[in-house]
């Protein structure tokens, strides 16, 4: 109660550095202190901001709590936060400006300008647009467990785009895709000729005189007045500090954006005016047109699973939704990364936008709604409950969350063993996508390591290991699997929307060009037929029959292979004297030998 009543005395002495001037703002905006004092004690939240323009002006701007929770600084307007996928609204803006240039389109397969982007296949190639990526429209879901906490580079990010396979058939389905606008940023990048910062920076920020705006926590950090993440104890109302999220910079064009209320508030003055901003043109209002344009249609999900009609008929575009809210077109879009939480939105028919700025993860679901009463105020409506619907599911999902994890591991089953001693499941496992995943030994037991995610692993039953359930990385669970010849090969984890299998990774050595190399030649069969092993180019080793496709041969072990078509069916290559002599071939049915010919 006394850290509560701290709080409370805080929060009326924080001064706004923009207070509403307008005696009609003001008139709309009474009471505001009180409702945001009960909104901050009711949520338990550290620190927010909001800021409202009018037309081409900044209104009213204040902060209330604390940017640094800890040392009881106060929030301002000047404060700078991470805006997450706020920045995606930067990315698509910069895509407009380069096909205005004419080094992009919108609309044509993005290979047309960029040849070297690849998708998971031909047909995606041939299709994939620009609005496409920026749309999340593609068929392709998140994958966010490929980037976060990774040191990939954007160009890496990229690359991977090839082997994320389609869930949903292209523009059909809204499925929300950072991967994707990592890679329109990098397909900025090689259609400009300079970095998605740098292009950013030099067409967008610099013309609207967003001088506090970065590109990354560091740049934050250069501010004299950066925000601080703390957020709240899952299991009780204690708020706690937590690190910086600093692994973004491949991701960069999704979400790695830091600003404040005083530099969005150009940014939103620039899209209310059709890109003008102090008497001159900013921004294109063409590009600024194109990202509100609707790409694809969302269901009206409140209204069928709780009832709520406010927000009807959304449509995604590139870089934000759009909506009507109570029959006024708003256009908006969140952001959200660990620590802190932002709503940037305008109704650009009625000239207002609302800038909602929140430290908390476990406040982050209050920036919709507080940004819905605002335009309520704003435009005189009667206001809808919103902080006591959101304020009820806090409290009840809250609790429901502690009692679900108190129910884990129901299904266990008791009195089981591993199926093989547990050095057995150590070793280097990976993805093409998602990357390298480490199993370690680790005190008479396991842990893994998975980009800088490291914790000890526990047997729950068979070959199942589970992690401990982490207040900030939750709890993970690895199912191991076999392969026909019996061995640790692989290992499932669900991740993002689906099982990603990791499978045990082969020492590089073993695909190294100068050990393949001595395998290549011709053999012969037990009846005497020949055929080949063909060593290609790009490091690929496979059994080629006269007038059959190349069967590759997967290196497993020193001179011994798989084959990629038949799991059960493995070679090996017999030396003598330092030379190859046969190749040996095993599968259920028997074993064969190839005398090789010279």
């Amino acid at each position: 109660m006394l850290r509560r009543l701290a709080l409370t005395l805080a929060l009326c002495f924080v001064l706004p550095v923009h207070a509403a001037e307008d005696p009609a703002v003001a008139r709309k905006l009474v009471g505001l202190d009180a409702f945001m004092t009960k909104v901050v004690q009711d949520f338990n939240v550290p620190g927010i901001g909001i800021g409202i323009v009018v037309k081409d002006k900044l209104v009213f701007a204040k902060g209330y709590g604390y940017r640094d929770y800890g040392k009881k600084l106060p929030f301002t307007p000047k404060t700078v936060v991470p805006i997450a996928s706020n920045t995606k609204l930067f990315t698509a803006t910069a895509a407009g400006l380069l096909v205005e240039d004419g080094k992009l389109e919108w609309d044509t397969p993005v290979r047309n300008k960029v040849p070297t982007i690849r998708f998971y296949n031909d047909a995606l190639d041939a299709t994939i647009t620009l609005r496409d990526m920026l749309s999340h429209r593609t068929g392709i879901t998140r994958h966010d467990s490929i980037w976060y906490k990774s040191a990939l580079s954007r160009k890496e990010l990229f690359e991977r785009l090839k082997y994320l396979e389609p869930q949903q058939p292209m523009r059909q389905t809204f499925l929300y895709n950072n991967m994707m606008y990592a890679g329109a940023g990098y397909v900025e990048e090689l259609a400009s000729g300079k970095t998605w910062e740098a292009l950013v920076q030099e067409r967008i920020l610099t013309p609207l005189g967003m001088t506090s705006t970065g590109f990354s926590v560091d740049d934050l950090l250069k501010h004299p007045e950066p925000g601080v993440p703390f957020t709240e104890r899952r299991d009780s109302d204690e708020i706690y500090s937590i690190p910086y999220y600093h692994d973004d910079k491949g991701l960069g064009p999704a979400g790695s954006m830091v600003s404040n209320l005083e530099d969005l508030s150009r940014w939103v003055r620039a899209q209310l005016n059709d890109g003008k901003l102090d008497g001159k043109q900013a921004l294109s209002a063409s590009a600024i047109k194109e990202t509100m344009a609707p790409s694809i249609a969302m269901v009206n999900s409140q209204l069928q699973s709780r009832g709520w009609g406010e927000l009807l008929n959304a449509a995604y575009g590139t870089g934000r939704w759009t909506a009507s809210y109570r029959g006024h077109l708003v256009s908006y879009h969140g952001g959200d990364l660990p620590g802190f939480h932002s709503q940037v939105s305008v109704m650009p028919q009625d000239g207002i936008g609302v800038i909602v700025l929140v430290i908390g993860d476990h406040a982050a679901p209050i920036y919709n709604p507080l940004t819905w009463t605002l335009y309520e105020r704003m435009l005189g409506l009667s206001e809808t409950p919103w902080m006591k619907r959101v304020l009820d599911i806090r409290v009840k999902g809250k609790a429901a969350g502690t009692e679900s994890r108190a129910r884990a591991g129901g299904g266990r089953v008791a009195d089981t063993k591993p199926s093989h001693p547990l050095a057995d499941f150590e070793g280097e496992y990976e993805h093409p996508a998602y990357g390298v995943l480490k199993i370690l030994g680790k005190e008479g037991g396991l842990a893994f390591d998975y980009h800088t995610i490291a914790m000890p692993l526990s047997h729950f039953h068979y070959d199942r290991f589970d992690s401990p359930d982490d207040e900030r990385e939750g709890k993970w669970s690895f199912n191991f699997l076999t392969n026909p010849q019996g061995e640790i090969d692989q290992t499932v984890i669900s991740l993002d929307e689906a099982p990603v299998t990791f499978t045990r990774r082969v020492p590089a050595e073993l695909k190294a060009l100068e050990t393949l190399r001595p395998y290549a030649g011709t053999y012969l069969t037990p009846t005497g037929g020949r055929f080949t092993v063909v060593l290609k180019e790009d490091g690929a080793l496979g059994i080629v029959f006269p007038g059959q496709p190349f069967s590759a041969l997967l290196p497993w072990k020193p001179r011994r292979f798989r084959s990629k078509d038949f799991p059960d069916v493995t070679y090996e290559f017999v030396s003598a004297e330092g030379k190859v002599t046969e190749l040996k071939s095993t599968d259920p049915a028997g074993e064969d030998r190839f005398p090789r010919q010279p």
